[in-house]
Formats: structure tokens, C-alpha cells, sequence
């Protein structure tokens, strides 16, 4: 049992297009023509589901024609419901083998039926009933038995055979050469990699798993083990799908996303100068993987392919932002120093906020100027040291524009628009409100969007957060309404009484959400696929538990020495060991739960006995990002506190006031 996650790849890839320096004669546009092309963004549904390539014909494009399928340009109704894809995609599957073998039999159909089979026909193999799209092959024109053959002929099916019964079946129905096989073809996945090269510099490896089907049971392999003839496929070991789905049903599609919907071309043009274009390289291999690893679990891909690369192209403010976010991990990873590393980091810092500037005073491309702003605050979340002294704007100065920008967008009536509808959330409003809500615990203040979250909670609906961060919706809605008390509290806007009988009434709320403790298990299956249902399960366990701590510490002079407190501290700890740690694990996910539970841990607490564990098997990547900024703090509230620093009344050292001494703007997510 694998107790780190497998590495992670994506299925996008970047091709870098140098402006500076013009195109070889052997590297013509004309001749590379053929080679790139822009992702196309309206093809038809039917090619999105089998993701292939749609040619977009009018009425009906080819690949659909030549096998017979439904084209449908405009969005069906099963495209919205995961279950209906799936049925959908059984049924696309059916007439794909129908159509194949009734062109198969079409030809059996036109030689002699006097000769005997064994010596006029070739046994069914996988490449007959392989879904490529290309037409299978026909008696040549030349062919004497068949000097009339229609090549643009409709392909036959059975369907056509029973509605023209004077016409006599192919003898593939009656010959009984063909008795012997199974009504029913074997089905076949054949995992292919693919290696990509920018620039002759090797990038981002793919992996793509393929669907055949033949008549033909597999022949044996010396070193693998055999199989009944009927029983030879196990899906225990050949998994239909990724190693991130492999057990439990996603829904693909689940988000709104500013580009568009999913698309089967996954190829990116985005243009830099030659200077910046080693920040690119590193950001696409090295930034990009670390950037929503939970959303990366859940839908495989889609954060490269549909958040990230998108945007690259089409958002100069947000490549300026990445350029200067993959300069901060240069510098921090590879322990770069001077002038010339800071110069990057800053020049492309300006850049980014001197065109925001430039687009909020012409009051256009409000998406393109949020998702930059938006990058400029939960990229920090995954570089950086916390002790980089460069100069830059705090991320709640940076979050004032960006809920600005989303109040103006009305990404939160988009979200309550229809709460009894499966909708699909704004990806941009989802991150927002992770901001928003854990954001609002940095700052003692109340989320912004606290009254959406509210009617979020009431209808039962969801934001796609769990989908993004791996926390339940309904949890982090809680914990929104935790944070309105903390500020409450802060600003003596209620008296010990009534914030008690509030505290009650959300530890109610939570203890609602309680699951049994044997649904928490190890996220990863007996083939060492990861779970990502059982992933979320597990995390919100960890934050209702974060939760718990941070609503007791809200409590009238409640101490960090209370039993009831640590506690909950130590069942906290107890079911860390369901996270998967190390540098493929997901500890930087968990860090506003570490944070919570830290801070109200004392000297001998257990806790920071496995919190020193998970920072060592993290290594270096302990010190990065936000999770090194957690242990940061944390340390310092530990020497504060365990020292007996403003413990004479026996009250806590709280982890904002030291952030406030030490002057630091951390967020901590």
C-alpha cells in the first residue's frame, strides 16, 4: 500500500512562441500549419464525450456521420448530469461496435457465399472494431467483384436489416465459422504515453488510456498471469479510466470556467519574449503542479487545461503575474541571490499591477483583470519564503479589488441563481470565496460574501469548493459563520451571554455534519489509486475538527490548558494519519486546520510531535509557500506562549497578535 500519493501529470502542454526572434525557413508558419492548431471550442458534444477531435462539419460533423452517432452542436441534457453521461457514453459505445461490425459483415456480404470461409476471410482483430474514425477498409475499386463500390455510401447497421427484411443478413449471422465467438467483443485499454518537447527541451510526460475491441480472447503472456477465456479481463487490474477515477464516479465538467467548456485539445500558444522564456519553462514544469493539487485529484487535468493555460494565452496581466511568481520559486528553491533574480521578480510584479491599473481606469475585460488579481493573491499560497523582504502589496488590499470586480461581474447572484438546479459554480467565485472565508479568520473580520454563504448553507447547495480545496461546502460555510462571531467578538458587539448561546448553536450545526468513524479510512485503494471522495471525507473531518477548536476558543476566558480544548486537540492529531504527507501528499492543503489546532496546542501536546513528523517528511518543500509560513508562526506563538509571555492573566498568545507585532500579512489557506 503506497503511503504518498502517485505522481501527478497533467494532459495540457505549452508550445512557447519566442515574439523577439522570427521563424526559420525550416520552421516556416506554412509548415507548422499543420502541426499546432488552437484548441477549438465548438465542436460537438458527442466528440466531447468520446474526446476526439470534431471536425465541426454544418449539421453533422464526419466523425458522427460515418458512425452513425447523434451530432449535437447545441448542450443535451445529459451533458449537465454525470450519471446520464456515463449511460450516454454506454450507448455511444453500442453503435460504435454495431456500426463496425456491420461493416465488417458488409464486405463478408460480397464475396461468394460457395467459398468456404477459413480461405476468403481474415479473423476479426482489435484494429477492425477500434473507434478510430477513418472509414474501414473496402473491396479495392479495382476488384473485379466489386468494379461499382460507392465509397460515400452510408455505413449498414442491424437497424437496417430489420427494416428490410427481402434483404438477407450478411452470413456472419448464419455461418457457423463465426459461431464459436461471443456475441459481445473483449474490451481492450491500452495505455499509451506521450512525451512532449518545447522547444527540443523535454516538458510535461502524458498518459492516455485507449479502448479497443475484438472477438479474440488475449494470448497468453509468459509473465503475466491467464485467465478463463470469459473472465480474462480484471478490472482490479486493468483499470477503464485514470488512475484518479478509478474507483469512483467525477464529474468532469463540474465548474464554469472563464474559457469555456473542456476540450479535447489541450494546446497552448502563449507568447514571450526570449528573456522571460526560461520563467515560463520553470513555471509549466515546476510552479503549475503545485497550484490546486485537490482540484487536480478531482478532475484530472482541468486546472493545466482549463484554469491555467487558458489563461497564459489570452491574459498578459496574468502571465506577468505567473512570470513573477515562477521567478519567487526560482529564487527560493534553487537559493538564487542577486540583483538580477530580484529584478525579474519585481519587474514583472510592476507589470502586472501597473496593466491592472491600466484595465480597471478603462473598466473593461472584468474577467481577465479578476482572474489576474485573484493569481496575484493564491499564487503567493504555493512559493515564496516567509522571510522574502521584496516589496509588494498585501493580498486584503489586492482582495478589495477582486470583490469589487466580482460584485460587479454579480458572480454571487450567479451562485444562488438557482439553488434547487445543478448548476455549474463560477471558478472564479469558488476561489474567491476560499479566500474570502479563510481569508476573513486572517484578518478578525467577517467574510464578505457571509449572507451568500448563509443562503448557500440553508438550501443545501453547493459552491464547488469541496471539488477545489477538498473541504465540504456545508463545513466551510460554518466555518464563515465561525469567523462572523470571532469578528462579533472582536469588535464587542455582543455580550458574553449571547456569544455562549451562539457558540451552542454552531457547535449544534456542526455536530449535524458528524459522519461515523469508519468512513474514514486511507484514501488510497488496494491498487494504490487515490480515492477522491474519500480524500474530501477525510479532509473535512480535519477541518470540522479545526473548526470545533476555533469556535471553543471563542469561549469568555477560555484557556488553552482547558481538557475540553485539548481534547479536541488531540483527536485532531489522531486522524492526521489519513492524510497522505510527504511532497506528493496533501499537507499543504490542510494548513488553516494545522494553524487552528497549533496555536492551542501546548508544550507536550502530541500534536506538535506529528506536526515536526509531516515537516520532515516534507523536507525542503517545509519551508515554502504557506505551509512554511504556518510553521513560521506557529514557532513564534509556541516560544511566546510556552516562555510565559502574556500569561499572567492565563490567557493565550493568539496567533494574530503575533502576526501583527511581526508585521506580517501571511494567508494562510
Amino acid at each position: 500500500m503506497s503511503t504518498q500519493p502517485p505522481t501527478q501529470t497533467g494532459k495540457a502542454a505549452a508550445m512557447v512562441v519566442p515574439k523577439a526572434t522570427p521563424p526559420k525557413e525550416k520552421d516556416s508558419p506554412t509548415k507548422n500549419a499543420g502541426k499546432m492548431h488552437r484548441r477549438s471550442r465548438s465542436g460537438c458534444f458527442t466528440c466531447r464525450l468520446r474526446r476526439k477531435k470534431c471536425d465541426e462539419g454544418k449539421n453533422q460533423c464526419k466523425a458522427c456521420k460515418h458512425l452513425g452517432l447523434k451530432c449535437e452542436y447545441k448542450r443535451p441534457m445529459w451533458w449537465s448530469n454525470n450519471e446520464q453521461r456515463k449511460q450516454q457514453k454506454e450507448t455511444i459505445k453500442n453503435i460504435i461496435k454495431r456500426t463496425k461490425l456491420s461493416e465488417k459483415t458488409a464486405q463478408i456480404g460480397t464475396t461468394n457465399a460457395e467459398t468456404p470461409p477459413g480461405l476468403s476471410h481474415s479473423l476479426p482483430t482489435s484494429a477492425t472494431y477500434s473507434e478510430a474514425t477513418a472509414r474501414t477498409r473496402a473491396p479495392s475499386i479495382e476488384s473485379q467483384e466489386s468494379p461499382g463500390y460507392d465509397f460515400n455510401q452510408p455505413p449498414l447497421s442491424h437497424d437496417y436489416y430489420d427494416f428490410h427484411p427481402h434483404i438477407v443478413s450478411p452470413l456472419y449471422d448464419t455461418n457457423a465459422h463465426y459461431q464459436p465467438f461471443p456475441s459481445t467483443p473483449y474490451e481492450v485499454d491500452i495505455k499509451t504515453e506521450r512525451q512532449m518537447y518545447v522547444n527540443d527541451v523535454p516538458t510535461r510526460r502524458d498518459s492516455m488510456i485507449s479502448t479497443f475491441s475484438t472477438y479474440q480472447p488475449p494470448s497468453s503472456h509468459p509473465t503475466l498471469p491467464s485467465f478463463p477465456e470469459d473472465e480474462w479481463i480484471n478490472e482490479s487490474i486493468y483499470d477503464t479510466g485514470d488512475m484518479f477515477s478509478a474507483e469512483e464516479g467525477l464529474d468532469f465538467d463540474f465548474f464554469d470556467f472563464s474559457h469555456g467548456a473542456p476540450q479535447a485539445s489541450q494546446q497552448a500558444l502563449i507568447q514571450v519574449d526570449d528573456c522571460d522564456r526560461p520563467l515560463l519553462d520553470h513555471f509549466i514544469e515546476n510552479v503549475l503542479r503545485l497550484i490546486f493539487p485537490i482540484l487536480e485529484v478531482n478532475q484530472h487535468g482541468s486546472a493545466r487545461s482549463e484554469v491555467i493555460l487558458p489563461a497564459l494565452e489570452s491574459n498578459r496581466c496574468y502571465l506577468h503575474c505567473c512570470l513573477s511568481i515562477s521567478a519567487i520559486h526560482l529564487k527560493s528553491t534553487r537559493g538564487l541571490q542577486g540583483e538580477q533574480i530580484d529584478s525579474d521578480i519585481l519587474r514583472h510584479r510592476y507589470a502586472t499591477i501597473a496593466e491592472l491599473c491600466e484595465a480597471l481606469k478603462l473598466d473593461t475585460n472584468h474577467l481577465h483583470i479578476l482572474e489576474a488579481t485573484l493569481g496575484m493573491i493564491f499564487f503567493q499560497c504555493s512559493v515564496g519564503r516567509p522571510d522574502d523582504a521584496l516589496p509588494d502589496i498585501a493580498w486584503h488590499q489586492h482582495f478589495q479589488a477582486a470583490i469589487s470586480l466580482v460584485r460587479k461581474l454579480e458572480l454571487p447572484h450567479a451562485m444562488v441563481h438557482d439553488n434547487n438546479a445543478r448548476i455549474h459554480p463560477p471558478f472564479n467565485m469558488t476561489l474567491a470565496s476560499w479566500i474570502d472565508i479563510l481569508g476573513a479568520t486572517m484578518l478578525g473580520r467577517s467574510p464578505q460574501f457571509a449572507d451568500t454563504y448563509r443562503e448557500k448553507n440553508q438550501s443545501g447547495s453547493t459552491s464547488g469548493l469541496c471539488e477545489l480545496m477538498g473541504c465540504e461546502d456545508s463545513m466551510m460555510y460554518l466555518i464563515s459563520e465561525i469567523a462572523c462571531l470571532d469578528a462579533l467578538k472582536s469588535a464587542n458587539g455582543i455580550n458574553d451571554m449571547q456569544l455562549c448561546q451562539l457558540i451552542r448553536s454552531l457547535g449544534q450545526s456542526l455536530d449535524t455534519t458528524e459522519v461515523p468513524p469508519e468512513s474514514l479510512t486511507w484514501p488510497y485503494s488496494s491498487t494504490d489509486a487515490i480515492r477522491p471522495k474519500q480524500l474530501s471525507r477525510n479532509m473535512t473531518a480535519v477541518f470540522r475538527l479545526a473548526a470545533r477548536i476555533y469556535l471553543c476558543s471563542l469561549v469568555p476566558h477560555q484557556t488553552k490548558d482547558d481538557p475540553t480544548l485539548q481534547s479536541l486537540v488531540d483527536r485532531f492529531t489522531g486522524i492526521l494519519h489519513l492524510i497522505p504527507h510527504g511532497p506528493d501528499g496533501f499537507d499543504k492543503s490542510i494548513v488553516w486546520p494545522l494553524l487552528i489546532a497549533g496555536s492551542q496546542s501546548t508544550a507536550d501536546s502530541i500534536f506538535r510531535r506529528a506536526l515536526a513528523s509531516r515537516i520532515a517528511s516534507l523536507g525542503e518543500h517545509a519551508e515554502f509557500g504557506s505551509f512554511g509560513r504556518m510553521v513560521r508562526l506557529l514557532q513564534e506563538v509556541w516560544r511566546q506562549s510556552d516562555e510565559g509571555d502574556r500569561t499572567e492573566s492565563g490567557q493565550n498568545v493568539h496567533w494574530r497578535d503575533v502576526m501583527q507585532q511581526k508585521g506580517w500579512d501571511f494567508l494562510l489557506i
